[in-house]
């Protein structure tokens, strides 16, 4: 029987720190490492953080992969009108809104004409929604009535955010803050961040340029936990920013300044979900505090909120 091969100590201790970089990197990528990290962050939160928190962990799926009849792929973001009660999507292939009832029945479609690469939509007030193209960096203002069959993002209102990111890696959702009339946008990755931006407003109606850009970060030690951000919203009731992650496959909670409030994974066996949800695309907070969800290609999620006897009983 021939000899085993001999590696040199130098080779076999390269070979073992090789290897357990690569067990490292598995397990960040799979996203078990940050949730780890922000659930203990989480707990080394001051108390009073949870006084106004939505408590994700304590939701149960509602409504789970209900398919949107008359949409067949590429829906994106979500956002919730107060003023019609409803939800409107973005879908970037071929672009266009559509407008959802809350039990996930498509109410109409509206196309879009001047777009490359439709990702994200939030309500702003009224008729008024901002609308963002990630193939072109461009915020579009665009007025949403019960009449109207078309929208042409050229004859829009716009502002250019043109940060460096990746084609395909650029802002993927938007959130309008209402208590802070400010703009909340993420970029997916590379690098993973929540942009601020102030004064819109006033700029697009013509009364001066006063924009305002800074980036939000999470104040706890564990960061961005996350593999990617695919969209966010702001819940008007408490101003707490929810960060939903496809890759992690996460929706994570935290307080305007930062501090990490609350957690739901997306995975099956939790939250009552039979199946994971894929590639989740978009979130949005009703004023009741329903958490709804849209994921590619055409699917629909909602999420109640449970009683603390009931969270603890189920």
């Amino acid at each position: 029987m021939p000899d085993r091969p001999t590696w040199p100590k130098h080779t076999r201790r390269w070979l073992a720190a090789g290897f357990f970089v690569l067990i490292g990197a598995g397990l960040w990528t799979s996203g078990l490492v940050g949730l780890a990290a922000h659930a203990l962050a989480m707990r080394m939160a001051p108390g009073d953080a949870n006084d106004t928190s939505l408590s994700l962990s304590s939701y149960r799926v509602g409504i789970e992969r209900a398919a949107i009849t008359g949409l067949t792929d590429n829906v994106s973001g979500l956002t919730f009108s107060t003023t019609t009660g409803t939800l409107f999507t973005a879908i970037n292939r071929p672009p266009e809104l559509a407008e959802i009832s809350r039990d996930g029945q498509l109410l109409r479609r509206i196309p879009l004409t001047g777009a490359s690469d439709v990702e994200g939509i939030t309500h702003v007030d009224g008729d008024r929604f901002i609308v963002v193209d990630e193939g072109r960096h461009r915020l579009s203002w665009v007025t949403v009535t019960p009449q109207i069959t078309t929208i042409d993002l050229d004859a829009a209102p716009f502002l250019t955010l043109d940060l460096g990111a990746f084609s395909n890696m650029g802002f993927e959702g938007i959130s309008w803050d209402q208590r802070r009339k400010e703009l909340v946008l993420v970029q997916e990755m590379w690098p993973v961040r929540v942009l601020v931006i102030g004064g819109l407003d006033r700029a697009v109606s013509g009364q001066g340029l006063g924009v305002t850009v800074r980036e939000w970060q999470p104040a706890s030690w564990a960061g961005h936990f996350v593999n990617d951000l695919s969209s966010v919203t702001v819940h008007d009731a408490t101003g707490n920013i929810v960060l939903l992650s496809d890759m992690t496959s996460v929706l994570a909670e935290y307080d305007p300044e930062g501090a990490p409030i609350s957690l739901m994974t997306l995975w099956a066996g939790w939250h009552g979900l039979t199946k994971g949800v894929p590639q989740a695309e978009g979130v949005a907070i009703g004023p009741d505090g329903t958490v709804y969800v849209v994921s590619e290609p055409n699917l629909f999620y909602r999420f109640d909120r449970q009683s603390r006897a009931a969270w603890m009983d189920d």
